[in-house]
């Protein structure tokens, strides 16, 4: 991947929205669920200024370091929480995690919506080969262009980011389904474990490792519903 600054611009334009939607949906389920911790602090907003201003070497350094370094780009952003709410409401609290890439399974939802729109108008078409940032081709130079790209990227991260933290370790969102198939006596020590500095660091480095073996053929099954009758490998 060349990395260029046009080619970075996009994958930041990605990344900013898509982790922006993705605090927003938990502050904001968190808030209809009766914590207004997030929503005092500003973050109940697609506004990505105060995610970035709790955040900002997830939120701006270590994205652009990372692309710059490797061509792709990391990061992260969180929304607060009271943890007396969850403990009392371990139910809601669950809920509240999974909203995060509920939010990003949406945006996957949009691009395709647009994409098949587009191919519809002729003003995208279906590529050669696919790859993380090569979803769909353009018609024609110019703004084509720049949307195929931007809606390649934007299927894929969110995509990612969706399947990323559904994952049921330890710190991820996917770990909150316990709170949600488990007795309430037991969300407590759930709730504990989800904190454990020493579990959340083994949960995130199995999730790497688990994430670089499923999300390509994840990724080629969403492409292959998408061009319907496809079979990408």
């Amino acid at each position: 991947m060349t990395h260029d600054v046009a080619t970075g611009l996009k994958w930041y334009l990605a990344f900013l929205f898509s982790t922006t939607v993705h605090e927003a949906a938990h502050a904001w389920t968190a808030l209809r669920l009766g914590d207004d911790t997030a929503h005092r602090g500003g973050q109940v907003t697609l506004d990505p200024t105060p995610h970035i201003r709790r955040a900002p070497m997830g939120m701006v350094v270590v994205p652009l370091l990372s692309y710059f370094l490797g061509g792709w780009m990391i990061g992260w952003a969180s929304a607060p929480y009271d943890a007396q709410w969850a403990a009392r409401y371990p139910r809601r609290a669950g809920w509240m995690a999974l909203a995060g890439p509920a939010s990003n399974l949406c945006l996957v939802l949009v691009a395709a919506l647009l994409i098949r729109l587009g191919l519809t108008a002729a003003v995208f078409a279906a590529p050669e080969l696919v790859n993380f940032s090569h979803i769909v081709d353009p018609a024609a130079p110019g703004l084509y262009l720049f949307f195929a790209g931007m809606l390649s990227i934007f299927f894929s991260l969110n995509l990612l980011l969706c399947v990323f933290n559904l994952l049921p370790l330890p710190p991820l969102d996917g770990s909150a389904i316990f709170m949600l198939l488990t007795p309430a006596v037991w969300s407590e020590k759930i709730l504990e474990l989800r904190r454990h500095p020493g579990l959340n660091f083994l949960g995130l480095y199995l999730a790497w490792q688990l994430i670089a073996v499923i999300f390509r053929p994840v990724q080629l099954w969403a492409v292959n519903l998408l061009y319907s009758g496809s079979h990408y490998y």
